[in-house]
């Protein structure tokens, strides 16, 4: 059983806590646009039929159900998470959908995922990997896991490129963006949220840990001026 570090705890415990409205607070603070996010890094997959999918950091099953909705219907998927409160609203989402038969939640940390070499077709983390204490093990494991001739694709927030929307974009992610979630929910864990964010490496560093944990033909695009970045590798 992998023991997860002190941060790694914080981590889990603040999502644990934030669960119940972690999807309303997702709709309002990215004024919704994180749908289409998700829609796009999805679509960067090429998973064959009877294929299957892993999403890393799977949260509430947005991403899992969004796979579910972009790919034939014998194509299976498995969302691995450490927050069980998290987890359990993707249960309960997923049993209300029409997708219910194709998705799978297990609790486990992208440090130690408890599945065999080579068993994925593809593997997707959303706004997860920031959160992964160690990031390299966390990209060796995703190595180890996929299929060779798979992909991985990696949604995350990022600076904007263009400084002026960058002045007014960070404005409002770390001042009012924590205020605002503050009235619903832990006001901490946003305030988390925007300094993991500035604290992420960037672009071509990432890509540089991903080469580093194997992966090939990397690639990013970046999303709403820069907000989110999508970055692609293959095995």
């Amino acid at each position: 059983m992998y023991k997860l570090s002190e941060k790694g705890e914080r981590i889990r415990s603040m999502f644990d806590e934030i669960a119940p409205r972690y999807d309303f607070l997702n709709r309002l603070l990215s004024l919704g646009i994180d749908r289409g996010w998700r829609r796009f890094a999805v679509g960067q997959l090429a998973v064959p039929a009877g294929g299957e999918v892993l999403d890393i950091a799977t949260g509430t099953g947005d991403v899992a159900l969004e796979i579910a909705r972009q790919t034939p219907r014998d194509v299976s998927i498995v969302g691995a998470d450490v927050s069980r409160e998290m987890v359990e609203i993707g249960r309960q989402k997923v049993a209300a959908s029409p997708h219910a038969g194709r998705i799978i939640f297990e609790i486990s940390p992208c440090e130690a995922l408890p599945f065999v070499d080579n068993r994925f077709n593809g593997i997707t983390i959303a706004f997860g990997i920031r959160n992964v204490v160690d990031r390299p093990q966390g990209l060796a494991e995703m190595h180890r896991v996929l299929r060779p001739g798979g992909r991985v694709v990696i949604l995350e927030f990022s600076t904007p490129t263009f400084p002026p929307f960058r002045a007014l974009y960070q404005f409002y992610f770390l001042k009012v963006l924590p205020r605002i979630a503050g009235l619903f929910s832990r006001q901490s864990a946003y305030q988390y949220l925007p300094d993991s964010v500035m604290e992420f490496p960037s672009r071509e560093e990432f890509k540089a840990l991903m080469a580093t944990a194997g992966f090939k033909n990397l690639r990013h695009f970046n999303l709403t001026f820069g907000i989110a970045t999508v970055y692609v590798g293959e095995k």
